[in-house]
């Protein structure tokens, strides 16, 4: 089988494609023949940063080609999505079956990729900043995978004014189809009112901007990778709160509330009222075109990798 790997840290010119043996899932893992494969900023980020090389996870969809011991929710043929913590950007990969989901018949295994983990994080993020009827929300990095999918989270939970934070213009047209009432660039001097809720998924330099955007008593939900430093005299004087949130602590820790948002995640799609959107597809072979697309924020939406 073809996989995606590097031996260098670096930038998206390090991956290459190799040869590998398919793996043999081991107890309780499903090898899953790759559809669709989806390209996430930490990938991108541990391909430049990381201390050392390692596998390539994230999440896949495709077909069941095999089960391991103890498995009983799968079998051979199943259509599934899920996150895989090795070789994910791989013709075949292993999925745990405490991380698989079944993708309904009317859905792809790109829309599986651009919905799941994405509508997971999105959910999780909003539910972290406590959002009370009338809330205004600001979601940074808003034309993101995530982003768009918290926008929309926003907008239907009845949040009075909708904010998107975007690195540039010509996300401003994309943004406002998917329920932005309002946008703002990264470097404007001001980022308008005040909002009670910031869902922040750049982190780093973008953090005091965010936090600085924060009516008295706001939260701010730090939820990417890009880490940076919080001015605590800033939540003093507002009065506000910044708070972590991670998927894999629910995935881990609350394994029955996961899977009830993941289930709620298909009908809100099949119901039309989450619209996952797909900025390109990309050969599993040009994986490091796709690192560059999303290391430099041209995306608008999801990228995916197609074995």
């Amino acid at each position: 089988m073809r996989r995606v790997r590097y031996e260098v840290t670096g930038g998206p010119e390090v991956l290459f494609v190799e040869e590998a043996s398919a793996p043999e899932p081991g107890p309780g893992e499903l090898l899953v023949r790759n559809e669709a494969v989806g390209v996430t900023l930490p990938a991108v980020r541990k391909v430049r940063e990381a201390a050392e090389p390692g596998p390539l996870g994230g999440e896949v969809a495709g077909v069941v080609a095999a089960v391991g011991e103890g498995v009983t929710g799968f079998s051979v043929g199943d259509r599934v999505t899920g996150l895989c913590f090795s070789h994910a950007y791989a013709e075949l990969a292993l999925v745990h079956e405490a991380m698989a989901s079944r993708i309904p018949d009317r859905a792809t295994a790109v829309d599986a990729v651009a919905l799941v983990r994405s509508g997971l994080v999105a959910r999780g993020a909003y539910e972290a900043g406590r959002p009370r009827p009338g809330d205004s929300v600001m979601v940074t990095a808003a034309a993101s995978a995530v982003g768009t999918l918290a926008l929309q989270y926003a907008g239907a939970g009845g949040a009075s004014r909708v904010v998107a934070a975007v690195g540039s213009a010509e996300k401003a047209e994309f943004v406002r189809a998917l329920g932005a009432d309002e946008v703002v660039l990264y470097g404007d001097e001001s980022w308008g009112e005040p909002v009670d809720v910031v869902l922040d998924g750049v982190g780093g330099e973008l953090l005091g901007p965010a936090v600085r955007a924060l009516a008295p008593g706001g939260r701010l939900v730090a939820f990417s990778s890009g880490g940076g430093t919080v001015d605590a005299y800033e939540l003093l004087v507002r009065g506000a709160s910044v708070i972590g949130f991670q998927m894999a602590a629910i995935a881990r820790g609350e394994p029955e509330l996961y899977a009830r948002w993941r289930d709620e995640l298909w009908d809100l799609h099949r119901d039309g009222a989450l619209r996952p959107r797909v900025c390109a597809e990309i050969p599993l072979a040009e994986a490091a075109r796709a690192h560059e697309l999303v290391e430099s924020r041209r995306n608008a939406g999801k990228v995916v990798l197609v074995p």
